[in-house]
C-alpha cells in the first residue's frame, strides 16, 4: 500500500501525511523535506540561487525515487504534479488523493507563513488563486481520491481518507 497526498501548499499534505502513516504503521516521506535534505539547503534558498527549473529537476527525481517504496506515505509538494512525469509515477504507483482547499482558506491558514517560496509576493492571496487556476486540473487528474479540506480536524481527514480507501479496497477496514 502506498498512499501520496496532493494539494496546494497549506492544505494539509504533512500533517495529515504523518497521522495516515501512523494509522497505517507505515513510513511517510515528505517529499520537500527529501529534497532539502539532498540539496543542504531549504528550498527557497535552492529556488532563489537556482530557480524554479532547477528545483523541478530535483523534485522530478526524488518524486521517482520515493514512489518505488513499497509501502509509505508520500507527501509531494505543491507544485509535484505540474511535471507530467510526476503526475504518471504518482498516479500509476501509488493511490493518490487529492487534499481540495479553496484559495480563500489556504490564505487563512498561510497569510504568516514567509516559509512557501510561492507565496511571498505582494497580493498572497491572488497567488493562491493563480495557483489553484493552474493546478486544480492537474490534481484532480492525477487523483484517485478527492478529499475536500475545508475545517474539518486533522483526525476527520484521516478518517474520511481510511474511508475512501476502504470502500475501493486499498487497506482492509479497520
Amino acid at each position: 500500500m502506498q498512499i501520496s497526498l496532493v494539494g496546494l501548499p497549506g492544505s494539509g499534505k504533512s500533517t495529515v501525511g504523518r497521522q495516515l502513516a501512523r494509522r497505517f504503521d507505515v513510513p511517510v516521506f515528505d517529499s520537500d523535506h527529501v529534497i532539502e535534505q539532498q540539496l543542504g539547503c531549504s528550498i527557497r534558498e535552492y529556488f532563489e540561487f537556482e530557480g524554479e527549473a532547477a528545483f523541478r529537476d530535483v523534485e522530478e527525481s526524488v518524486i521517482d525515487q520515493l514512489t518505488q517504496h513499497p509501502m509509505c506515505v508520500l507527501s509531494t509538494g505543491g507544485g509535484a504534479v505540474l511535471r507530467l512525469d510526476n503526475r504518471q509515477y504518482l498516479r500509476t504507483r501509488t493511490h493518490v488523493v487529492y487534499l481540495r482547499s479553496s484559495p480563500e482558506e489556504l490564505f487563512r491558514r498561510l497569510r504568516h507563513d514567509v516559509q512557501r517560496p510561492l507565496l511571498q509576493v505582494a497580493d498572497p492571496l491572488s497567488r493562491l488563486r493563480d495557483l489553484y487556476a493552474q493546478r486544480d486540473p492537474l490534481y484532480r487528474e492525477t487523483a484517485h481520491f478527492t478529499v475536500e479540506t475545508g475545517r474539518p480536524s486533522v483526525a476527520t481527514l484521516v478518517n474520511m481518507i481510511q474511508m475512501q480507501l476502504e470502500l475501493a479496497g486499498v487497506v482492509p477496514p479497520a
